[in-house]
């Protein structure tokens, strides 16, 4: 495992972990809302490791990262774009597969919104977000977040462990074996309650996004997803036409924890795919941003 410190929009230090085969196509992991790298463990530690190079992005604000004090800093989407590219940029990843958990659809729309599609083979939307507005609220985004948010964002301690207890067990149908419960518990609450607020308090539309992808495109969907809704799923597919899906029976919201292996075998596929040569030449590095 190595260890780079990334510079990212307006001057954050990232962190950025590292597995793999060095010289192998990369897998750009990118977690979700209160989470961080830690949440990636069942691929960087498969057999995922041993054909491909994973690298995985603690958030700003979360993780290793630097938490930097200010709504600013988590409500700009030109951050967040600058966030990736800068990653992509500096640890040379040539034109990785982005993966992308939950809240992180929303971060790689706003990097293919200003930085196109040149430096990406393909994305795999993980039980993504893409809609981010009252009207979201309960039609696409569900109970399993909506039920703890208020407590997950308080600055009181107890009601801030207890929301995010909650929220963890919310996440998967099954619940998770205790060591890997506690350890999610852990890397939740490393992120501070006023973070998560912020990222919470944009407008998002992606929709534009979406419908100029030129790239292919998986999306990976629980089918007893309760924190962002079948029908965020079945929305995104019907904006991006490069898209395909994979429905997970019996899985909540995080399908790579709760069936690694499907999830490695797919992504393993569809990363060889998006990655070959036919893919490259028939790409041509266009570019979808501005």
């Amino acid at each position: 495992m190595k260890i780079h410190n990334v510079t990212g929009g307006g001057g954050v230090r990232l962190q950025v972990r590292e597995w793999g085969n060095q010289d192998a196509p990369s897998i750009f992991f990118i977690h979700g809302w209160s989470q961080n790298h830690l949440c990636w463990k069942k691929q960087y530690e498969s057999v995922l490791a041993n054909d491909c190079r994973l690298v995985a992005l603690d958030l700003r604000g979360h993780g290793m990262s630097d938490a930097p004090l200010g709504d600013g800093n988590y409500t700009d989407p030109q951050l967040w774009a600058d966030d990736v590219a800068a990653v992509i940029k500096q640890v040379d990843l040539g034109c990785p597969i982005l993966v992308g958990w939950s809240y992180a659809g929303f971060i790689i729309c706003d990097y293919l919104r200003l930085h196109g599609t040149a430096h990406v083979a393909g994305i795999n939307f993980v039980g993504a977000a893409v809609t981010l507005n009252k009207s979201a609220f309960g039609t696409l985004i569900g109970p399993g977040f909506l039920d703890h948010v208020i407590g997950a964002t308080d600055d009181d301690l107890p009601t801030n462990i207890e929301a995010i207890r909650n929220f963890v067990r919310g996440c998967t149908y099954s619940q998770l074996p205790a060591e890997v419960f506690e350890m999610a518990i852990s890397w939740n609450m490393v992120v501070p309650a006023k973070v998560r607020a912020a990222l919470l308090s944009r407008q998002i539309d992606s929709d534009d996004v979406l419908a100029r992808i030129d790239v292919p495109v998986l999306v990976t969907q629980g089918e007893q997803d309760t924190v962002i809704l079948p029908a965020m799923g079945r929305h995104l597919l019907s904006m991006c036409p490069a898209a395909i899906a994979s429905w997970y029976p019996m899985t909540g919201h995080a399908p790579f924890m709760e069936n690694p292996a499907r999830f490695n075998s797919e992504l393993s596929h569809f990363a060889r795919d998006a990655q070959s040569p036919s893919a490259a030449a028939a790409r041509g590095g266009i570019s979808l941003g501005r």
